[in-house]
């Protein structure tokens, strides 16, 4: 006889042998690979697949080894297909009773028993439970059932979620003298998992303790997922130690000889190592501050002597986006380099290292970390530049609103000596710190390094400088700065008309600040009070009181209001210039407008009204001021901003 081959079109197709010869059946069943891996989970010898005749008809056979599977059919046997195996699943996908079942089976009726394991657990998967009770039923009827036919059903059951029938089939195995094997317990233990349940699986453990079963693989696996699903890192942990303990007495092998033990541990042991990465994970994202719980935890796990590698640490750094979480990442940062040299490292993981240290104003932090990517590895990227960059931004902003020029210059070099090149907000940064500070020749001196760094200098550079220029009194030079700007078609703003302005007040050329006004308006720029303040402030640096006082006009003038430094600035200015009775008045009417000048002022106008004779009623001038706050020092130290920079 020929050799029958199986449908190429499906070769999974499952053929009916039938021998004239005697009239006996033969039923060879091809499965996938997967299948015959799931058959053998559930029991079934690995050579289910491959069925032989009787003694007559020997040599027919279903053989996996290729990918269209053969039917070898012996020389005595006169060979045909009857009917597609694959067709029972469909057929009985309908069935709702055991009579549905037995109509529909009745040419099958020596139908092997392990095929209806199959059978119900792909009328499970596709979601016709009906269909598999109703198999069993009929089994019952005319077979002996096995506890696998009852775990392929529990299977079912849990497949499609129908967790209340667990009990009916528990209750039907015991009514069928069907003993619950270690497969069943790790099947419920499963279900009480899906249902959310996962104490439930402790006492499953219990039980299987007392019918004197021996948990298998799966069995510590899925108590695994119970402390995952319970968030419980540290009852994962115990639960593997005492494991680890039976593992290591040799209490499973001799438990379980069959099991291949050596390579279940290394299993199990991966598999708690995943769960407590998960569960660590879930305690960083939730809103609970964690933090201690996770670093604990890790200690825990090196006390244990659970191995952590590279992968460990680093998907546990991706998990840390708060501020909070500076300290789980530095902890993750140091074992990321004790574990290996630097080239492993993922320079992605170092960016967010850098990134959430800045964020969480560890800046000295995020700066070492950059520094040993340079010395250690691995290679910094773009990114790796510019997140180091704006670390140094937000470092020079801090030391240019406390004045903190010497630090900000020393910045500037450590950007420098570590090749990042800084841009015009860093050494603009530099100059408002240095002119914040008076210091007009370092203003001077990091001006012309921008030049010569080929940095092309904005208005705010110039803003800057002229600012130092002004309180150095260097005016001329601050001019030369200016008409420099303007050939370099740098388009002025509102500071630097009105440093410019100050200037001119302080030179005493008042018609030049009127031009300067003119000029503001022409370019769509309108004088602030800020403005007229700087103003009417050079004049009383003159002590030019009626300069002051014209000028406090012309600002009502143009409808803009004056304010509290607006009258302080003016009464400083006529105290100074012999008008006290007009110092007494704006000290007056400022008060009447509901403006709380300072100490000095209220101050200033007594003395001058002493001395000078004038009678000062100081109900008019209302309660003595109280000194206000002073204003944060400038200092030099850049300790007393940053203290000592904290070691990763």
């Amino acid at each position: 006889m020929q050799p029958l081959i199986a449908s190429k079109s499906n070769p999974n197709q499952s053929v009916l042998v039938k021998s004239y010869r005697d009239s006996d059946k033969l039923y060879a069943f091809q499965f996938p690979f997967v299948k015959i891996r799931r058959m053998q989970r559930f029991g079934f010898p690995a050579n289910f697949a491959m069925l032989k005749s009787d003694e007559i008809n020997r040599g027919a056979c279903a053989s996996n080894t290729s990918k269209y599977s053969k039917l070898m059919a012996s020389e005595k046997a006169d060979v045909n297909y009857e009917k597609s195996s694959n067709s029972l699943t469909s057929t009985l996908r309908d069935a709702k009773t055991a009579e549905d079942v037995a109509e529909l089976l009745k040419d099958y009726s020596d139908l092997p028993l392990p095929l209806f394991t199959s059978l119900i657990l792909s009328l499970g998967r596709a979601k016709r439970l009906e269909a598999a009770f109703a198999i069993v039923e009929w089994l019952k009827q005319n077979k002996t059932l096995n506890v696998w036919i009852y775990n392929s059903l529990l299977t079912a059951v849990k497949l499609n979620k129908k967790y209340y029938k667990v009990g009916d089939v528990i209750e039907d195995m015991k009514s069928q003298g069907v003993e619950l094997s270690i497969i069943t317990y790790n099947i419920l233990m499963l279900i009480y998992i899906g249902q959310r349940k996962p104490k439930e699986v402790f006492n499953l453990l219990s039980q299987i303790q007392d019918a004197g079963l021996s948990p298998s693989p799966a069995t510590f696996g899925i108590t695994l997922m119970a402390y995952k699903e319970m968030e419980d890192a540290h009852g994962a942990l115990r639960h593997f130690i005492e494991f680890r303990e039976k593992y290591q007495m040799g209490e499973l092998q001799r438990d379980s000889s069959e099991e291949d033990w050596d390579n279940e541990f290394v299993k199990i042991e991966n598999t708690m190592v995943r769960i407590c990465l998960s569960v660590m994970r879930r305690w960083l994202v939730k809103e609970e501050n964690n933090t201690t719980e996770v670093l604990k935890f890790l200690d825990s796990m090196d006390r244990a002597g659970v191995t952590m590698d590279k992968n460990f640490f680093e998907r546990l750094v991706w998990a840390c986006t708060r501020e909070e979480h500076y300290m789980v990442v530095r902890e993750l940062y140091k074992r990321l380099r004790e574990s290996g040299p630097g080239d492993g490292l993922s320079v992605t993981v170092c960016n967010h290292i850098i990134w959430l240290m800045g964020k969480a104003k560890k800046w000295w932090a995020a700066l070492e970390v950059y520094e040993e990517m340079l010395e250690k590895g691995p290679t910094p990227n773009n990114l790796s530049f510019q997140l180091v960059v704006s670390n140094f931004t937000v470092l020079l902003t801090a030391a240019k609103r406390r004045g903190l020029w010497r630090w900000a210059i020393q910045l500037l070099d450590k950007m420098h000596k570590r090749g990042l090149t800084p841009g015009t907000r860093q050494w603009n940064a530099v100059l408002l710190a240095c002119s914040k500070a008076g210091e007009t020749d370092a203003s001077i001196k990091i001006f012309q390094q921008m030049v010569q760094k080929g940095e092309k200098p904005t208005v705010y550079s110039y803003g800057a400088l002229l600012s130092a220029l002004e309180k150095g009194a260097l005016y001329d030079e601050a001019l030369r700065v200016w008409d420099h700007m303007q050939k370099l078609s740098v388009e002025p703003n509102l500071h630097a008309y009105t440093i410019l302005a100050s200037i001119y007040a302080q030179k005493g050329d008042h018609d030049k600040i009127e031009l300067v006004l003119e000029e503001m308006v022409a370019a769509r720029i309108e004088p602030t009070v800020v403005t007229f303040n700087a103003i009417i402030s050079g004049c009383a640096k003159r002590r030019m009181g009626a300069a002051a006082f014209e000028w406090f006009h012309r600002m009502k003038g143009r409808n803009v209001k004056p304010n509290e430094i607006s009258y302080e600035m003016l009464i400083d200015a006529l105290t100074h210039d012999g008008k006290p009775r007009l110092a007494y008045q704006m000290y007056v009417r400022a008060y009447n407008e509901g403006l709380m000048l300072n100490k000095k002022a209220y101050d200033a106008v007594v003395e001058a009204g002493r001395a000078s004779g004038v009678i000062v009623d100081l109900d008019d001038l209302g309660f003595h001021p109280v000194e206000r706050r002073k204003p944060t020092q400038i200092k030099n130290n850049q300790s007393d901003f940053c203290g000592t920079p904290t070691p990763v």
